[in-house]
């Protein structure tokens, strides 16, 4: 890299890892990646939305919820939100800083957001419930940003 170039943002660097963690979504709905840091911006946990550990992916055999709207029919969907995953398999939850997540938390996720030190919420794309999620998000006293995306090109081919 010469001196001209300048290096990405940190921000731009996690939110591209999350929406590669997207890819490996088994959601027939919509591909959702999260990825949870701490305060020094180093990563403590990953997450996508997919169905339950054993259970048949969507994307061969779609469930009930698969055609739905954004924003409906949310119980009949069985997929696993990428920000609760991520959550799940964090070991140090309470080092948590801040969630990078390719679309915006719907109202169940925020509320277990809210339940962590996560401060800050990172995200691309905007959810149905965006007004009810900032509101309940900043209640909290914390930051929500909007990124503009896409921040990599992830398309398959």
């Amino acid at each position: 890299m010469n001196q001209t170039e300048k290096r990405q943002s940190i921000h731009v660097t996690m939110m591209g890892i999350a929406q590669v963690m997207s890819t490996r979504s088994t959601c027939a709905r919509r591909k959702v990646g999260a990825v949870i840091t701490n305060a020094d911006n180093q990563i403590l946990s990953t997450g996508y939305n997919g169905v339950p550990r054993g259970w048949l992916h969507c994307i061969n055999i779609p469930c009930a919820g698969a055609t739905s709207p954004s924003g409906t029919n949310i119980d009949a969907c069985e997929a696993v939100h990428a920000e609760a995953n991520a959550i799940a398999q964090c070991h140090a939850i309470d080092k948590a800083h801040s969630v990078y997540v390719t679309t915006m938390c719907c109202v169940s996720c925020i509320k277990l957001l809210l339940n962590t030190a996560i401060q800050d919420i990172y995200f691309i794309e905007k959810y149905a419930q965006s007004e009810r999620v900032i509101e309940l998000w900043c209640k909290g006293n914390r930051r929500m940003i909007e990124m503009k995306g896409p921040i990599i090109n992830i398309d398959a081919k």
